[in-house]
């Protein structure tokens, strides 16, 4: 190949997926092998993750935790983020999220951060004599439902990507065990995404090109704004709590930021002591995003409308 690729990266790597072979894919888009096998070698490089290869199991390199490429063509994700899994609780926005699994059967589903709240090992000085779950009640909580979300997922569509971008309440856990004992490091459980096996760790994920899911970048009441503007590309986030969607258009089309909200409710246990029981910009739900043909549709929204309830394109759904 000279000049552009005839291919985005994201269409190349869906090619090589349904070919899994550098000769059948050359002989089904014709395309010259060797240029197939640079661009190969270029991709998982520049991503960091493996092409695999019906021919050789073992690849070459190895594969990067802090980022994931996925190159959706055709098809939807679910995000959401900051559900703060708390014992006993299971929110509207989190039967919600089951219910949008069975619905649309989504290619991935991405834990977009903020899953583990971590709540005693925090940096922040206890509030009066607060009570607050053990770092072991939360983890169980955390298993118990990211189990019940991967359960869903995997039967709704039995290769589903299940990806899991970290946030810095999920970093508490293995921050803290740094700090005091080191000497422990690599031992399997110390690290909170030994507990998560099916799930896959990173710090961001590219569904294509120019859509790129990660916890936080930008802060403040404009960072929906901020993050697209800034990164050039769509960027959906959470951290902030705040559902929402702000499009942004220049001469090169138009890209999104987005926020997917939070999976607890807002006016939640975690949250009442330090806030103080304050009123938040905070809304409970999460995202649907749709391709076609490579390129990401207005972002979707699936919002908590009463207990039980969740509304979406216009109407109330019972979950």
């Amino acid at each position: 190949m000279s000049g552009k690729p005839v291919y985005s990266d994201a269409e190349f790597i869906e090619l090589w997926k349904t070919h899994e072979s550098g000769s059948a894919m050359a002989k089904a888009v014709g395309m010259d092998l060797r240029n197939i096998l640079r661009r190969k070698n270029n991709l998982e490089i520049r991503y960091g993750t493996q092409l695999k290869s019906k021919h050789s199991p073992q690849q070459s390199i190895k594969e990067n935790p802090a980022k994931k490429m996925l190159g959706i063509e055709n098809g939807c994700i679910l995000v959401f983020s900051d559900a703060h899994f708390h014992p006993s609780i299971h929110t509207t926005a989190y039967k919600g999220l089951l219910w949008a699994i069975k619905e649309f059967q989504p290619k991935a589903v991405i834990a977009n951060g903020d899953i583990f709240d971590g709540s005693s090992i925090s940096s922040y000085p206890r509030i009066g004599w607060d009570s607050v779950p053990t770092v072991v009640q939360e983890l169980k909580a955390c298993e118990l439902a990211m189990g019940e979300i991967e359960e869903a997922a995997k039967k709704a569509r039995h290769n589903v990507n299940l990806i899991w971008t970290l946030g810095n309440h999920d970093a508490r856990f293995e921050n803290r065990l740094a700090s005091n004992a080191p000497q422990y490091e690599h031992v399997k459980g110390f690290s909170l995404k030994d507990h998560f096996p099916a799930w896959h760790p990173c710090w961001a994920c590219w569904a294509t090109d120019d859509v790129v899911i990660k916890h936080r970048w930008k802060g403040g009441v404009h960072a929906t704004h901020n993050n697209t503007v800034n990164s050039g590309v769509t960027m959906v986030t959470g951290h902030l709590h705040s559902l929402k969607v702000t499009p942004f258009n220049d001469y090169n089309g138009t890209r999104y930021g987005v926020d997917t909200g939070t999976l607890a409710d807002t006016d939640g246990v975690q949250f009442e002591n330090y806030l103080e029981l304050s009123p938040t910009n905070w809304r409970s739900g999460f995202a649907l995003l749709t391709f076609h043909n490579g390129r990401l549709l207005f972002p979707e929204l699936i919002m908590k409308y009463a207990e039980n309830q969740v509304e979406f394109r216009g109407k109330v759904y019972d979950v």
